[in-house]
C-alpha cells in the first residue's frame, strides 16, 4: 500500500508534517514497515480543501493532525484486513 502526504507550503502550514509523524509512528508500532510505502510530494493540487492532502492507493483524502490516527484505523487498517 502506498500513502503519499503532500508536503507542499499549503499543507505544510496545515500540518502535514505532524500528519506523516504520526503515521510513521502507527505503521511502526503496527509492524507494517513491509506492507505500506510512506511517501512525501510536493502539492497535489488540492490546496483549497481544508486540511493535508492525503493520497491512499491513488484516492485522495484531506486529513488535519487530530483525524490522523481515525483515518489511519479507518481507511489504512480495513484495507490491509481485505
Amino acid at each position: 500500500m502506498e500513502i503519499t502526504v503532500c508536503i507542499g507550503s499549503s499543507c505544510h502550514l496545515k500540518g502535514s508534517r505532524d500528519v506523516i509523524s504520526i503515521f510513521q509512528r502507527l505503521v511502526s508500532m503496527n509492524h507494517l514497515e513491509d506492507k505500506i510505502d510512506l511517501k512525501g510530494s510536493f502539492c497535489m493540487g488540492e490546496c483549497t480543501n481544508n486540511g493535508v492532502c492525503v493520497c491512499l492507493d491513488g484516492e485522495h483524502f484531506k486529513v488535519t493532525p487530530l483525524e490522523t490516527e481515525a483515518f489511519f484505523n479507518r481507511e489504512v487498517m480495513k484495507r490491509l484486513e481485505k
